[in-house]
């Protein structure tokens, strides 16, 4: 009967989940669904509690504890500009937490209770790959992101280790769940994926973090799944499945929105900056503007689209942004936002800024969406944005970022990019976009940039 029970609340549990994961599809109904996550994951934790074999109730109560005091204190004092970073963390302690379980398990396999043999070893050596990769594979992502390391080695050795690291855990795993005993061979493999995650993501640079952080994170949901199928759990290998099949989803978004392949990122050929030099763009070329100039082409905008990047982050100007779009409204243009998939460090960053800032949902549009408009639009105002707008991605095969899909911009009547200089984007090469006929450049702190268009728009 009580186990009847349990696979009942994990059932609503499960229904929970996938409800919560439709919610976040949507940044209407984002908050609604991770209240439905966090509910179902509520029912889950408490049935298991119920009916699994606990050592100790007091330790359980304490690592609730830290990690309740650690998660609430992340919500309230860690800045949106720094949210990459946490995601980044957060991810690297899932599949941590995987692969500590798998270790738990192997050593002392009659704890688990009845689970068959061939499922728990293969499983937990499964889980001790996949989490060990994740955890140092996340902690080099926050470490870069946080810019405490700046390497980025590349070339065909790298990429030849890689793949041995890949095969060796593999080879490692396969051998551990047919001979058990070998406990060399675990911790073998999980030196070798923890390794592996470090040169995954150490050549890594900013404009393709969006694409590792939704890689790590189906990793760690993939890590979770297995530690299910290690401890015969069914809520975890649903959730684990949805959180790896929902970041694989996501993962090859963010490939396609960087024209990378799913290879390129899991063998660290992340690309390389090279191309023009900024002479042979910018010579000549640039024309700055003054915010009392801009806003005299403002005040006879009918139709504005604003394209932020993570200059927009780092300035913290969504708030100075909406207060714009609010002034450009009552002037009677029509607002909208381009945003592209991997604006920003990681996955919806622009989204979740805007909506920080109350700016309508309904004034937010994606790449697909916003690229027909630009011809008729008649300012684009570029806050922070670089490589995204880049027309080199489609108009130059040579360029390292040829092929990438990017906001045509550049289309509309008149284009005004707020940057603090002409210093490259994350691919490292300069953006033609800043010397075309149709571009004004707004030099200084976006934030600054953004108040003094509103103050001379008042004016």
């Amino acid at each position: 009967m009580q186990q009847n029970l349990v696979n009942a609340a994990y059932l609503v549990a499960s229904v929970l989940f996938i409800l919560g994961l439709k919610g976040l599809t949507s940044p209407r109904t984002a908050l609604r669904g991770n209240l439905l996550g966090a509910t179902g994951m509520l029912i889950a934790v408490t049935a298991t509690l119920l009916v699994r074999q606990i050592v100790s109730f007091e330790l359980i109560l304490v690592g609730i504890a830290i990690g309740s005091v650690v998660g609430v204190a992340a919500a309230l004092k860690v800045p949106l500009t720094t949210m990459p970073e946490l995601v980044a963390l957060f991810n690297g302690f899932g599949g941590g937490a995987s692969a500590l379980v798998a270790a738990a398990a192997v050593l002392s396999p009659a704890m688990i209770g009845d689970v068959a043999r061939i499922q728990m070893y293969t499983a937990g050596a499964a889980s001790a790959i996949i989490g060990a990769a994740t955890l140092t594979g996340s902690v080099i992502a926050w470490a870069k992101l946080q810019g405490m390391l700046s390497m980025q080695p590349r070339g065909g050795v790298l990429h030849t280790i890689n793949f041995v690291c890949i095969a060796g855990a593999l080879g490692l795993g396969i051998y551990y769940a047919l001979d058990p005993g070998a406990l060399w061979a675990f911790w073998t493999l999980i030196s070798v994926a923890a390794l592996y995650g470090v040169l995954f993501t150490v050549p890594v640079g900013g404009a393709d973090m969006p694409v590792v952080i939704a890689l790590l994170n189906s990793a760690s949901g993939l890590a979770a799944a297995s530690t299910g199928f290690v401890l015969s759990n069914n809520v975890l290998i649903i959730s684990g499945s949805l959180v790896g099949a929902s970041g694989f989803i996501l993962t090859e978004i963010m490939c396609r929105a960087m024209n990378r392949s799913l290879w390129d990122v899991l063998s660290g050929n992340l690309g390389d900056a090279i191309g023009s030099s900024d002479d042979d763009v910018y010579q000549g070329r640039v024309k700055s503007a003054s915010a009392d100039e801009a806003a005299l082409v403002l005040e006879a905008a009918r139709s504005v689209t604003i394209v932020p990047g993570y200059g927009m982050a780092v300035a913290q100007a969504q708030h100075a942004v909406r207060d714009l779009s609010r002034r450009l409204q009552k002037n009677g243009a029509r607002i909208r936002y381009g945003i592209h998939p991997v604006a920003g460090r990681m996955p919806g960053h622009m989204n979740v800024l805007l909506a920080e800032a109350d700016v309508p949902y309904d004034e937010l549009f994606d790449m697909d969406q916003i690229n027909p408009t630009f011809a008729q639009t008649d300012v684009v105002i570029v806050l922070g944005a670089n490589d995204v707008v880049n027309p080199a991605a489609r108009d130059d095969a040579n360029s390292p970022i040829a092929g990438m899909p990017i906001l045509d911009v550049d289309k509309a009547r008149t284009v005004m990019v707020v940057k603090r200089s002409l210093s490259p984007g994350f691919a490292g090469i300069p953006n033609r976009l800043f010397a075309a006929d149709n571009t004004l450049m707004l030099f200084g702190d976006g934030e600054k940039v953004v108040r003094d268009l509103l103050a001379a728009l008042d004016e």
